[in-house]
């Protein structure tokens, strides 16, 4: 019985083998088995038991003035392995169609670590020119085509947006444009509020998050090619629906961010760089977020809100060899403000409010042989941490620096 069990799913497998061979329709799956290994100088902010790196923690001075988070830790964990899922299908409404479902054991929240957690789930819809994404993918201001390539899981963060958005995204194609239309919720990347993380300010505003980009990319003869792009991205919030003095309130602050962006490819090297002016962006896993400025109604307690600005600027060059690769990332933010005063005993809901500015140099080298992969990395973060003034803007900075050691191990498939 055991060996007609075997042999039954054997020529299953066959059977499903020769299917996608003869008519290209089918699942197949691919992903990567990964390990970090990781050393950091002294305490820092991070996620995932320090996994997700995104500057060193704040100076905090015991009775005798030590520094009780200089002091280094060490990890060691493979929560980044990776499962994905490329489907394929017959045609409809005329156009190719596809779909992806992607996950990991990164978990939902540090006390979930290890849990399986949904990455990308979408399907996909080609025609000619024209193609329509619906589902869970990467925000539309982490352009796919030109991000950090570091071996850190952050990828760049906080210099560079981080997010992945239930969405609906338009692609037109013209020559050698690209023009993206994309309505973004939220879900496990959220904006911050009253009540902390949650997608409910996005949801109770009604209005998705918007993002118009325009990419343009050509490759020449040689191999040589230049992409370089722009968007606008606008976020509206509704903080509260219920005022302090309990009454009902619809307010709501709104951000409007601007990021270029281009890359350059050669044989031998490829070079990317980014810049974003933002408004109220904690939800990318960056500085900034909203303050409390001013109250509307002395009776029922409804305040106004204003965006923190924040300006950022990252760029990431490295070889192009196949079996060697050597890179260096640099990235800088800055923390601008608001435009108007926090008010009086006022809130602020936003990530380093305390924090003028962060900067990180990040050299990497790779080591590739079949589908196996040694990386090292050292990562230099600086974060500069002072008094918060009333526009929010962060004067008489102390430095915190952290440097990271990280060596990932891989194993594709």
């Amino acid at each position: 019985m055991k060996k007609l069990l075997i042999l039954s799913f054997v020529l299953f497998l066959n059977f499903g083998t020769f299917a996608q061979e003869k008519t290209a329709f089918g699942i197949k799956f691919t992903g990567f088995v990964k390990s970090d290994i990781m050393y950091d100088s002294r305490q820092t902010v991070t996620a995932r038991e320090g996994h997700f790196h995104l500057y060193p923690a704040a100076p905090s001075l015991d009775q005798y003035g030590k520094d009780i988070n200089g002091k280094d830790n060490f990890n060691m964990l493979s929560i980044q392995t990776r499962l994905k899922g490329v489907i394929t299908g017959p045609d409809a409404f005329g156009a190719k169609t596809s779909a992806l479902i992607e996950g990991a054991f990164f978990g939902h929240n540090n006390s979930d670590i290890n849990g399986f957690r949904l990455r990308h789930a979408f399907a996909k819809l080609n025609w000619e020119n024209t193609e329509l994404l619906v589902g869970q993918y990467w925000h539309a201001m982490f352009i796919t085509s030109c991000f950090p390539g570091t071996i850190s899981f952050n990828t760049g963060a906080p210099f560079q947006p981080f997010s992945r958005n239930p969405q609906i995204r338009l692609t037109q194609k013209t020559n050698k444009f690209k023009f993206i239309v994309t309505a973004m919720s939220q879900r496990d990347f959220t904006s911050t509020g009253p009540d902390g993380g949650s997608s409910k300010y996005l949801r109770n505003n009604v209005m998705p998050e918007m993002n118009f980009t325009l990419q343009f990319e050509n490759t020449c003869k040689k191999g040589n090619s230049i992409l370089l792009g722009a968007g606008v991205d606008y976020l509206s919030l509704t903080p509260r629906i219920r005022t302090e003095g309990d009454a009902a309130t619809k307010e709501t602050v709104s951000g409007l961010s601007v990021i270029a962006f281009m890359k350059l490819k050669t044989k031998g090297l490829t070079w990317k760089a980014e810049a974003i002016c933002g408004q109220n962006t904690t939800h990318l896993l960056m500085l900034g977020g909203y303050a409390e400025t001013k109250v509307l109604d002395p009776i029922t307690e409804e305040k106004a809100y204003s965006p923190v600005k924040t300006l950022s600027l990252w760029t990431d060059i490295h070889s192009n060899g196949k079996k060697f690769q050597a890179g260096l990332f640099a990235g800088y933010t800055k923390n601008k403000g608001i435009e108007d005063a926090l008010l009086t005993g006022g809130s602020i809901f936003a990530r380093g409010a305390n924090i003028d500015y962060v900067y990180r140099f990040s050299p990497r080298m790779i080591f590739n042989s079949g589908k196996m992969r040694f990386a090292g990395e050292l990562e230099y973060t600086v974060a500069a941490y002072g008094t918060t003034q009333t526009d929010l803007t962060v004067v008489n900075a102390t430095k915190a620096k952290n440097l990271r050691l990280l060596i990932g191990v891989y194993y594709f498939f």
